[in-house]
């Protein structure tokens, strides 16, 4: 059993209770999730099985699409509705569609975020979290982050209220912390802020429809139908050039040689050598010797 399984992840578990299951319902150990999801969100989160275990990296690395709700009245110590609040505005406030738009398309692009302190992130050998629970607050680096697209799908043309809410839908690079958009919407704003709820509905090439839920899940294994579900791992590399291997260097790709760069890698980062469709090696240019190139990934027992 060897593929992706796109999985609809369900509120109140984290990633891990769901490859635990999964160990459990496909009766195989070598599952493996494709980036965290906090318990609260529900989402796409795409699974891999067997040797697909070996690109789980290239999966956690892809853009990711989710719809949120953002609140404005009152930060949160999580940043999310989760934590206890710790800054309120209660004045009755009034925003125009034009200003959301406005900070909406100030933070789209490249921009700077401090991963909150009820995160995963490592500082000094322990998650922020861990520092969090203890009453701690310690450094955070900052990092740098991409906001592909940033779209409100609230529809009025005036928020007015206590505490105002609007959906947006983002598209972003990995290690984006929705939470904290939703709080740096709120700076540019004026006013306190959190995230009141998410949704991934993307996950690279994974969307919403592709997914089936864990329940689903159980009764596809029943019915002797779970391989009609798992997608090839040819799937999860179809962002990069395949290339149909000749005889005459099929013996170097399975052994995982260096070879002369192939000319499409002077355009893309990773580069497919198939036989029949099938992945054998994904190469990439040799980071010390001009003009080659080197496997990253093999993948001969699919051959």
């Amino acid at each position: 059993m060897n593929g992706i399984l796109p999985l609809w992840k369900e509120k109140g578990m984290t990633s891990h209770d769901c490859v635990f299951k999964l160990r459990r319902i496909l009766k195989t150990k070598k599952v493996g999730h494709t980036g965290t999801l906090d318990p609260q969100v529900e989402g796409v989160l795409p699974i891999c099985i067997g040797q697909a275990t070996r690109i789980a990296e290239y999966l956690t690395d892809a853009g990711k699409t989710y719809e949120a709700v953002v609140s404005i009245g009152r930060t949160t110590e999580t940043e999310d509705a989760e934590g206890e609040t710790i800054e309120q505005d209660s004045s009755y406030k009034k925003l125009t569609k034009q200003q959301l738009l406005d900070a909406l398309t100030k933070l789209t692009g490249e921009i700077e975020q401090t991963p909150p302190m009820f995160s995963a992130v490592k500082v000094n050998g322990k998650k922020l979290y861990e520092y969090a629970r203890k009453g701690e607050t310690v450094e955070r680096p900052t990092r740098k982050v991409t906001i592909y697209s940033l779209e409100l799908l609230s529809d009025e043309h005036v928020y007015e209220g206590h505490e105002i809410t609007f959906r947006i839908r983002i598209t972003c690079s990995k290690g984006t912390y929705i939470r904290t958009l939703a709080v740096q919407i709120g700076e540019q704003l004026g006013f306190p802020a959190h995230m009141a709820s998410l949704v991934r509905t993307a996950s690279g090439t994974f969307s919403e429809k592709d997914c089936v839920t864990l329940k689903q899940v159980e009764e596809i294994v029943q019915d002797g139908k779970i391989n009609e579900k798992i997608l090839p791992i040819e799937y999860a590399l179809s962002s990069y050039p395949f290339i149909e291997i000749t005889q005459s260097i099929e013996k170097q790709i399975l052994n995982g040689q260096i070879l002369p760069l192939h000319a499409l890698l002077k355009e893309n980062d990773k580069i497919v050598f198939s036989k029949g469709g099938k992945a054998l090696a994904v190469y990439v240019p040799h980071p010390s010797k001009e003009g080659l190139m080197k496997p990253e990934k093999m993948f001969p027992e699919l051959s």
